[in-house]
C-alpha cells in the first residue's frame, strides 16, 4: 500500500510516498524548514505545500513532535504555543481538502516503523525508541505493542530545566560539543531511564544516529543499543504504517 507519510519537527518538515508493506520510499524524501515562528496557520500551509508537491490524494500520515491524544495536541513541544488543544487533523483536513490525515507522535510512529520492520521487530519486552533532534523523543513498546505518549525528553534535569535542553541533538550544535562531549550527556539520560524502567534493548534514531559508530564507545549504559534501521526516515515510513492500518478501520 503507498502512503504519504509527512514527518513534522522542530527544524525541518520532511515527507515522501512510501510501500508500507516493506518501509521503501518510492520516492525522494523532500524537504521544507519549519516556519517560524511554526504556528498552526503557518505549519498547515506547509504540510498543503508538502502535499501538492506530491501531487497527492488520498489518506496522509503524519508525525507530531509532542503529545497527541485522539489528534489533539496536548503540549505545544518546540513549536508554537497555540498548538494547545488543537485538534491538528482537522486543521490539516481543512486546508488540504482532498486528503485525511491521521497523526501521532513522531517517537511512537518512527518506533512503529522500526517494530513492524526494522531493529525492534520480533522484540520481546519493553522496547525504547529514542529519537535525538531538536528535543528528545520517545517510544514505548511491551511486546511489539505501542504504549503512547512517553515524553521521556521533559524529565527535569539537575539544573531544573527538562533533560532534552541538556543532551539533544540541538543541544550539542548550539554548545558547539564534540561527539564524545554530547555522548556523555546522553549516557546520563539513557542509565537514568534504564532506572525507571528497565527496558530490554534501546533504539537511537534522528539524524544524529548516523554517526553512532563514532560516539558510541562512549555510552556505558548496560542496555544493549541498536540504531533504527531507518535512521531519520523512521517517522516517515511509521506514519504512513500508522495511516495504512487507521485507514483499514
Amino acid at each position: 500500500m503507498k502512503i504519504l507519510g509527512i514527518d513534522i519537527g522542530g527544524s525541518g518538515i520532511k515527507a515522501a510516498i512510501v510501500d508500507t508493506q516493506n518501509g521503501e520510499l518510492l520516492t525522494e524524501r523532500h524537504r521544507i524548514k519549519t516556519p517560524k515562528p511554526a504556528t498552526p496557520n503557518a505549519v498547515s500551509k506547509v504540510v498543503k505545500e508538502m502535499v501538492k508537491y506530491f501531487d497527492w490524494k488520498g489518506a496522509v500520515g503524519c508525525c507530531f513532535p509532542t503529545i497527541i491524544v485522539d489528534g489533539q495536541c496536548k503540549h505545544h513541544g518546540n513549536l508554537s504555543k497555540e498548538w494547545l488543544d488543537v485538534k491538528v487533523n482537522e486543521i490539516f483536513e481543512k486546508e488540504c481538502e482532498e486528503n485525511a490525515f491521521y497523526i501521532s507522535n513522531d517517537a511512537d510512529l518512527a518506533g512503529i516503523a522500526e517494530v513492524n520492520l526494522g531493529a525492534g521487530k520480533g522484540i520481546k519486552g519493553k522496547v525504547i525508541v529514542i529519537t535525538l533532534g531538536t528535543g528528545i523523543g520517545s517510544g514505548l513498546f511491551y511486546d511489539g505493542q505501542l504504549i503512547p505518549n512517553l515524553e521521556l525528553g521533559h524529565i527535569y534535569h539537575t539544573n531544573g530545566e527538562i533533560i532534552e535542553k541538556f543532551a539533544a541533538d540541538s543541544a550539542r550544535k548550539r554548545e558547539n560539543l564534540s561527539l564524545e562531549e554530547w555522548a556523555k550527556r546522553l549516557d546520563i539520560f539513557l542509565r537514568h531511564v534504564k532506572i525507571l524502567h528497565t527496558p530490554t534493548m534501546y533504539i537511537l534514531g534522528g539524524g544524529i544516529s548516523k554517526k553512532y559508530d563514532k560516539y558510541k564507545d562512549h555510552l556505558t549504559v548496560d542496555v544493549p543499543i541498536e540504531v533504527a534501521k531507518f535512521k531519520n526516515n523512521a517517522g516517515i515510513i511509521g506514519a504512513a504504517i500508522f495511516a495504512s492500518k487507521k485507514g483499514e478501520k
